[in-house]
């Protein structure tokens, strides 16, 4: 009888997530596949721009509904899906479908603890900023210029009514790290809608087209100029309310990555971390500059900047970091697909780097790896520090290209899992990244040259300093001021590279999962290739590891080693 009622709900649950079914006089037998396919269909329908990043452009210039009534909709439909895939019946034989299973609770529940838990939509203008992106439309060469404009054209249509919903959600004050974070961004989005956008659309010649984007634009850039004057008056009377506190921080590690650890022991994780990746940087430094400090030493590796702009030099980076992928046979390479570098828009530079991978429904085109310049209101030295040196530089080339996150998006988009294919998770995504970089020094990558090693040791320290700011100041009472002096002390970063690192530990709490990711993934592959022949079956730990898409890494750990 109780099986009957399981196999009843998931069959109603799948009728609902399809859009409505017939009321046949028997149901139908239950089919995970049409369950999975409903999901997501329905996510797309409530994540337009979540969708068209996954290249469904049937999608095109939506935009959420974000209006309290929309919200709480959402979030019953979430915890009507969750409930009806944890109780699906699936044989016990069918490790696939069941890995499936447990893959798409975990992604439902990672955002219900944003949603709900965290309450984000109401406490941080994060949870927005992301998905009002319009790059896809500008830089994506999906379709013909005129499309794209139409496209453009309805998600700026659509904008100045989907920031009242966001203006109206934000409970204020809010804390002032956010508001000048969003500042930052709604104003430089402002400045590329009304600058870069008309030139990239320059070519179309539809008259009536042209006349309809230069209405909705020009409504857009004044909706988004008056959001930033917004956050600007809210600046000036923000809290230093931000820390999520230890409760709600372990709620989050639970529930978008499957990580149910004491904070002490999380903490001690990264201190040990921190000081392995110092020794490392002692050691590396007695043959780089004998006798300088730490801090001369990574000062003197940083002032070594590559030839040209930074554009110039991770372009020349990846030719010779793909050859050493293939040369050394560190993972499989499926697909030729190809990635660009260029310079980040002026409302995503908040990151030294970051790239946008098609999503698996696109075809044939390129992933764009964007460097961001330093801000020009900074004096020139403090410009000229934020800039990386070589070797820097050359280990964020082989986090988000080679062999970090576009080879791992390479494998995702063709995984067996349709879930697989289009969630991929904070910590499995960014822990591959940041595991990638040691891993290819480890595998030979300049050939044991300290100044390289430098370069590698920067980067491991940036995310350790990331990893303990995060656990401090949403835990331990950390201040942004003490944190910043933590990547000045401990990761030698620039006063520039400190003061954003530092704030972003405010409203990225997760931002810790580059580190845990990468923690996660060694202990994996020691304990996985320590019967499979040691250092010999990396290459074939890496292509195991990457045939799961992109789920919290326990998950992964489970189907690979059984526990």
């Amino acid at each position: 009888m109780k099986s009957h009622r399981i196999r009843l709900a998931a069959a109603t649950v799948t009728c609902l997530a399809l859009g409505g079914c017939s009321s046949p006089a028997k149901p139908p037998a239950p089919d995970w596949d049409r369950l999975a396919d409903g999901f997501l269909e329905t996510y797309f329908r409530n994540n337009p721009p979540f969708a068209v990043y996954q290249g469904r452009h049937e999608f095109d210039g939506q935009l959420p509904d974000w209006s309290e009534p929309g919200l709480a909709k959402w979030t019953a439909e979430l915890h009507r899906l969750r409930d009806s895939a944890a109780a699906f019946p699936i044989a016990p034989a069918d490790s696939a479908r069941r890995f499936e299973r447990d893959y798409l609770v975990a992604r439902i529940d990672g955002d219900l603890f944003w949603l709900e838990r965290a309450d984000w939509p109401h406490r941080n203008p994060e949870f927005y900023t992301g998905v009002l992106d319009p790059n896809v439309y500008v830089a994506r060469e999906y379709a013909p210029a005129a499309t794209r404009l139409r496209a453009f054209t309805r998600y700026a249509s659509n904008l100045p009514a989907a920031l009242a919903q966001v203006r109206e959600n934000l409970r204020t004050p809010m804390p002032r790290p956010y508001a000048e974070i969003a500042y930052g961004r709604f104003s430089g989005l402002a400045d590329y809608l009304k600058n870069s956008v008309p030139q990239v659309f320059d070519s179309v010649s539809d008259r009536g087209l042209k006349a309809a984007f230069d209405s909705a634009n020009a409504g857009a850039v004044t909706a988004l100029g008056e959001m930033a004057k917004w956050f600007a008056e809210e600046q000036k009377r923000g809290t230093d309310d931000y820390a999520l506190g230890p409760e709600l921080f372990g709620d989050m590690l639970r529930m978008t990555e499957g990580v149910n650890l004491p904070l002490d022991t999380l903490e001690a994780w990264g201190r040990a971390d921190l000081e392995r990746n110092l020794t490392a940087l002692r050691q590396a430094c007695a043959g780089f500059a004998p006798g300088a400090t730490q801090a001369a030493c990574v000062a003197k590796a940083a002032a070594h900047k590559a030839a040209g702009s930074p554009v110039e030099a991770a372009t020349r980076q990846l030719d010779t970091l793909e050859a050493f992928v293939r040369d050394r046979n560190v993972a499989s390479v499926p697909g030729r697909e190809q990635a660009l570098v260029r310079m980040a828009p002026p409302y995503q530079r908040f990151n030294f780097a970051y790239i946008d991978i098609p999503g698996p429904y696109e075809k044939d085109l390129p992933s764009i790896y964007y460097i961001a310049p330093p801000d020009p209101s900074w004096p020139r030295a403090k410009q000229d520090a934020y800039t990386p040196g070589r070797a820097d530089l050359l280990f964020t080339s082989v986090h988000e290209v080679w062999p970090g996150h576009f080879l791992q998006f390479l494998h995702a988009k063709r995984v067996t899992s349709k879930i697989g294919r289009v969630f991929v998770g904070y910590a499995y995504a960014e822990g591959w990244a940041h595991y990638a970089e040691e891993m290819m020094w480890e595998e030979g990558l300049g050939n044991g040259d300290p100044e390289t090693h430098i370069g590698q040791l920067t980067n491991a320290l940036l995310r350790d300093v990331r990893y303990l700011s995060a656990i401090g100041i949403h835990t331990r009472g950390m201040t942004v001021a003490e944190s910043e002096r933590m990547f000045l002390d401990k990761a030698f970063k620039d006063e520039g590279g400190a003061q954003q690192q530092a704030l972003r530990g405010t409203y990225d709490p997760a931002y810790l999962n580059y580190t845990l990711g990468k923690l996660l993934i060694r202990k994996l592959r020691d304990d996985w290739t320590r019967t499979r022949g040691g250092r010999k079956a990396w290459h074939d730990f890496h292509d195991r590891f990457l045939s799961y898409g992109g789920p919290p890494i326990p998950l992964v750990r489970k189907a690979m080693m059984g526990s």
